[in-house]
């Protein structure tokens, strides 16, 4: 049998997949909260990944997303262009332009490199992308000066740059960030495990760049950084509450849906937003955090 060389090769996933029945949080949600951190995967014969990845996901499908998000009571979404599709766009862009009469409400973050054009930002932010995503945590990467280049590239678009990064690790981040001509996004609290504390040097400059005005952190992922393998992540509460009290009009909140490559077992969404939930009881405060500072981060 002949095999057609431009037929995408299948790879079995690597990592788990997401729990396919999250269930409803313990409080229902406000209007307009939306889920600030998610991925879409596959399938591979039509979105393949590039071959030089660190892992293959399970299909992480737009129908149980959509899912997850009506479960959980989330009607705006931000989609995060995923590492293992480097610069193609293409698994979030068309589910960005396809839901212009939808009644969930959608916002993207892509990854580009210098080979961008203006036309095509100029079509991805017709299509709701709002920022790019740059990954500091990993060797090899983009330089810095390459980011600089890209976000003056974009500024004139309103997007932000978001940062994959162990703020503990990452030396002149505050310089780094000031320089940038955009506002600045970090994943997942500053991705710096707990048994560092708050008073870590990183996570003190992740403080003061907030109290700035020009950052913002994203309540995400406290079963990333905890050294804990299940809700309640108690070890995380610290470091939630310095950035809540920091600036809470700079935080916003999202599922990490679906989860990949995670250093303990794979949760429910809904023992995650409760977790949310449990740190932040003020009613008006949670309205801040999931409607209100989205809605000005991303434009909705």
């Amino acid at each position: 049998m002949t095999i057609d060389p431009s037929t995408p090769r299948i790879s079995k996933p690597t990592i788990p997949g997401p729990n396919p029945h999250p269930r409803k949080p313990c409080d229902p949600l406000p209007a307009g909260a939306c889920d600030s951190h998610a991925h879409l995967f596959g399938p591979q014969s039509r979105y393949p990944y590039q071959a030089n990845r660190s892992y293959t996901p399970h299909d992480a499908s737009e129908q149980a997303y959509r899912h997850l998000l009506r479960t959980l009571g989330f009607q705006r979404a931000v989609l995060v262009q995923p590492s293992v599709y480097g610069t193609d766009n293409s698994r979030m862009l068309e589910t960005l332009t396809a839901s212009g009469s939808d009644e969930l409400q959608w916002r993207g973050v892509a990854v580009v490199d210098s080979s961008v054009t203006d036309a095509q930002l100029e079509r991805m932010h017709a299509a709701g992308v709002r920022g790019i995503r740059m990954n500091l945590l990993f060797a090899g990467g983009v330089t810095f000066a390459e980011i600089e280049t890209l976000a003056r590239r974009v500024a004139g678009l309103g997007w932000h740059v978001q940062f994959l990064v162990d703020v503990s690790m990452f030396e002149r981040l505050a310089e780094r960030l000031d320089r940038l001509p955009t506002d600045s996004v970090i994943d997942h609290m500053g991705h710096m495990p707990t048994g560092k504390g708050v008073e870590d040097a990183g996570f003190q400059i992740l403080l003061q760049l907030l109290q700035g005005g020009r950052t913002w952190v994203k309540l995400t992922g406290p079963n990333r950084i905890s050294s804990l393998p299940r809700a309640p992540f108690l070890d995380v509460d610290p470091l939630f509450s310095a950035l809540l009290a920091a600036r809470e009009d700079r935080c916003v909140f999202g599922t990490d849906w679906p989860h990949v490559q995670l250093p303990g077992p794979m949760p429910n969404d809904g023992d995650l937003v409760d977790e949310f939930l449990r740190l932040m009881p003020d009613a008006a405060l949670r309205g801040k955090v999931l409607t209100d500072n989205p809605a000005r981060l991303y434009g909705f």
